[in-house]
């Protein structure tokens, strides 16, 4: 209501709130608690603020056909690659990424266009506890492009989609990963 009142409108939501596994715990040994602190931050929150922007920006379109709102969900590479020790993490990024299809799905008769951009090895306080692991990884090549993304290359792709550069696309996903998914033989 706050954003309502003193912005009147709201022309893009980006969903970036998340934490990481609650102490990286082997499948085997996570906790319900830990379970559901996680994805009350990374799935069921997002969510409902996919929602609530939703209504609001339908009610926009409506009222003005010219108007093309935006919904960006933050996910992870972990939405598709299996991380045993932090599963609960991977579990909710898949997650986020049925809630963009499902909003993409439903907002697009109203001009709303909804993405995932999934960032892969990013150099933050998440991934700080793991870097000498990742450095290794980088170096030995886990992805086409050897180095640490930073937070801006997240930044570069999500102005993009916010600039309406992508105009007939909805429900897509965005690597931002340095070519991760690139498969080599």
């Amino acid at each position: 209501e706050f954003t309502r009142d003193s912005l009147g409108r709201l022309d893009l939501l980006v969903n970036n709130a998340g934490i990481t596994s609650i102490g990286r715990a082997d499948l085997l040994d996570a906790t319900e608690e830990n379970w559901d602190a996680l994805m009350a931050i990374n799935l069921k929150g997002p969510f409902f603020l996919c929602q609530l922007a939703a209504r609001w920006m339908v009610e926009q379109t409506e009222a003005d056909a010219e108007r093309r709102p935006k919904i960006i969900n933050i996910s992870s590479v972990s939405a598709h690659a299996v991380s045993t020790n932090r599963g609960d993490y991977c579990v909710a990024k898949a997650g986020l990424g049925m809630v963009t299809k499902l909003f993409a799905a439903r907002l697009a008769d109203h001009g709303i266009n909804v993405y995932e951009v999934c960032p892969g090895v990013i150099a933050s306080d998440m991934t700080a506890p793991v870097r000498e692991k990742y450095d290794k990884l980088i170096a030995d090549g886990m992805a086409p492009i050897r180095r640490w993304g930073e937070p801006g290359d997240v930044g570069k792709a999500v102005v993009a989609l916010a600039h309406d550069y992508f105009p007939f696309t909805t429900g897509e996903v965005f690597n931002v990963d340095g070519g991760f998914n690139v498969r080599k033989l």
